[in-house]
């Protein structure tokens, strides 16, 4: 499929160099976790080793206030343990046996270890905020972050930080947008997601298709991109990137990958 040419991001500034490469973009959704553990450094390492640009992952606080990269609130799924994230200090978790050889590693550690790499951050809790926002400054990565979250006040709160970084909306946002867009109504979407770049959505919602030509089509006339998650088989990736969508947030990135080049 041939790329289309870059999109004026809605937010500007720093989401200018994020957004620089054509879409449609693949998102490594928590790395490339078929032989790594999910979110870890190699899995970071395998998701860029296929060709990965992009790597989708996520921050909560450890209890001594560091950015660590971890989707769930507490170690039960990954670990075993019935034990929060936020109870353990950044070197207790980085010491969690997660499988590999791997632990838990820290924002600042991903942001130094792949300079290369943009990174799409969901923040899961309001104690992740300002130790993300940390690193990402110290890291001088804003320009090749895109910062998100369902909650828009924990988003906003990052971004008076982080004048200019890339950001897509927030759930409320995103509903209001897709209900405008399914009226056709763009001004409504506009209203919807200004100061916003991309909106990040799963293709259905309680058995509703929101993936549909006049979505795409009044998301592109509000100038945000469109990002699918998370999308693993490869005939709903064709079906979708046929469609115009400029992104796929995928656990498979190396069967994405080919279908966009």
């Amino acid at each position: 499929m041939p790329n289309r040419p870059p999109r004026e991001p809605a937010g500007g500034g720093e989401s200018d160099s994020y957004f620089s490469p054509p879409s449609p973009r693949v998102f490594a959704h928590r790395g490339l976790a078929v032989e790594a553990p999910e979110n870890t450094m190699l899995a970071f390492l395998k998701a860029l080793s296929v060709g990965a640009d992009y790597l989708e992952t996520d921050v909560h606080a450890s209890s001594d206030g560091v950015s660590v990269v971890a989707h769930d609130e507490t170690l039960s799924r990954v670990a075993g343990r019935p034990v929060r994230v936020d109870h353990l200090t950044m070197a207790e978790l980085r010491r969690v046996d997660l499988g590999e050889g791997q632990g838990f590693p820290s924002l600042a550690e991903v942001l130094d270890a792949f300079p290369e790499a943009r990174f799409n951050i969901d923040l899961k809790s309001d104690a992740a905020v300002e130790p993300t926002v940390d690193a990402i400054l110290e890291a001088g990565a804003v320009q090749r972050v895109l910062v998100a979250s369902f909650d828009d006040r924990r988003r906003l709160a990052a971004l008076e930080r982080l004048p200019g970084v890339a950001t897509s909306a927030s759930k409320r946002a995103s509903s209001r947008a897709i209900a405008a867009a399914q009226l056709g109504l763009l001004p409504a979407v506009r209203r919807a997601l200004r100061g916003v770049d991309a909106v990040q959505i799963p293709e259905k919602y309680k058995g509703v298709n929101l993936i549909t030509p006049r979505l795409l089509s009044l998301m592109k006339a509000a100038g945000v991109e469109v990002h699918v998650w998370t999308v693993n088989d490869v005939p709903t990736m064709q079906r979708l990137l046929a469609m115009g969508v400029d992104g796929i947030v995928t656990d498979r990135a190396d069967l994405a990958l080919p279908l966009t080049r």
